[in-house]
């Protein structure tokens, strides 16, 4: 069997608990470890006949697999974040941070001089190298899984940014948690997944985002993203299905109307 030399968790049809919100989850759909998010490369991933079974919370919605829960850094860097990555996700290395760090540049650029920046998850520093250039008096990377910016931050921060990495992780909670460690009062974080379209329940599995060679193992839905929130004091808002901004107190210079978090 192809799964055990990967050390994949055994999978069982019992449910489990949700990880955000301890609600049954109950086995919901399987892919192949190898299903890459829709791109013009999906077509050419040949299958690897490894299972990747999904769990989907009855109480919040949220989608998840811990088939990866027992792995080590090492293990997802050399199945997943290896040398045949960016021809899944060919923007992350340039594109994607260079974007990013635009689009906070033109909201933020009034408060520039004064904030501490920190990227959660920033991975080369493409981000906040732009952020710097921009004009930005500190911005900061932190990523684990890249050992020069792997040492946890000194401080707290008047933003956090998280691009697409929550839906990377396994154990969603620690993620969030950690940040929040991270944030002043006031202060944001500023962050990104894609939330679980509307017509979820007729795409099912075949929804485009659910994608384990991407790293895409945990699916969240707006509601299961205020639960996780809750559970450290802050408050998130969707500024559309795919960005976010949570918070226990906004800075009132932002000029941010704070939003009742979601339901």
């Amino acid at each position: 069997m192809l799964s055990t030399p990967l050390g994949l968790r055994p999978i069982t049809t019992t449910p489990v608990l949700c990880k955000i919100c301890d609600g049954p989850a109950n086995l919901y759909g399987v892919v192949d470890m190898n299903r890459p998010c829709q791109t013009a490369h999906a077509h050419r991933a040949p299958l690897t006949g490894v299972p990747i079974y999904y769990r989907r919370c009855a109480d919040c919605g949220f989608l998840f697999t811990d088939a990866f829960d027992d792995w080590s850094i090492e293990q997802f860097k050399t199945h997943i974040y290896n040398d045949g990555y960016e021809a899944v996700d060919p923007d992350y290395r340039i594109k994607r941070p260079t974007d990013n760090a635009a689009a906070v540049a033109r909201f933020w650029a009034p408060h520039k001089a004064g904030m501490r920046v920190l990227d959660f998850g920033g991975g080369n520093d493409v981000f906040c190298t732009s952020l710097r250039a921009h004009g930005f008096a500190e911005a900061v990377t932190y990523d684990p899984m890249v050992p020069e910016h792997a040492v946890h931050p000194d401080g707290k921060f008047d933003l956090v940014t998280c691009f697409e990495t929550l839906e990377h992780v396994p154990d969603p909670l620690a993620t969030i948690g950690a940040m929040a460690a991270c944030v002043a009062d006031p202060g944001g974080v500023f962050y990104s997944t894609l939330t679980q379209p509307d017509d979820f329940d007729s795409q099912g599995m075949s929804w485009w985002y659910v994608a384990p060679r991407n790293g895409h193992i945990s699916i969240y839905t707006q509601h299961a993203l205020a639960l996780a929130w809750h559970r450290f004091g802050f408050k998130t808002a969707p500024l559309n299905s795919g960005t976010h901004l949570a918070f226990r107190t906004l800075p009132p210079e932002w000029g941010l109307a704070e939003a009742p978090t979601p339901a």
